[in-house]
């Protein structure tokens, strides 16, 4: 499978579509303070998200980033996420694919870890 161009971008302060994106938000919440109108996105993958057991103890906190991706990548590995990842790499080939999320600090944010899951995905198949 061709690697899927790719970007992970806070839908706060979101710049807009831009020619060729497909725009997938990837929180299991919905970002607070937005309506479904103000979001620019084509699907709401809510299903890839880390578990609410796992986003809870992770908090956010930069010591525990590491062991959360680690977590976060078994989560990933499960047959039904491992199918719907490759639904959603296969629908955003021709595509940017822009991850979007709620979370402040997007380089230590669960949609960093889908993106470099996806990436790993797409280069080994």
């Amino acid at each position: 499978m061709e690697s899927v161009r790719s970007a992970v971008i806070r839908v706060y302060g979101d710049q807009g579509r831009l020619p060729g994106d497909y725009r997938v938000l990837v929180d299991r919440l919905w970002p607070r303070g937005l309506t479904r109108e103000a979001v620019d996105y084509d699907e709401w993958a809510k299903e890839l998200a880390p578990s609410s057991e796992l986003r809870k103890w992770y908090g956010h906190d930069r010591d525990r980033f590491e062991e959360f991706s680690r977590r976060y990548r078994a989560e990933l590995d499960e047959d039904s996420l491992k199918a719907t990842l490759k639904r959603l790499l296969r629908t955003a080939r021709p595509f940017r694919l822009v991850l979007l999320t709620a979370t402040f600090d997007v380089e230590y944010s669960g949609a960093a870890v889908l993106q470099s899951a996806m990436k790993s995905l797409s280069d080994s198949a």
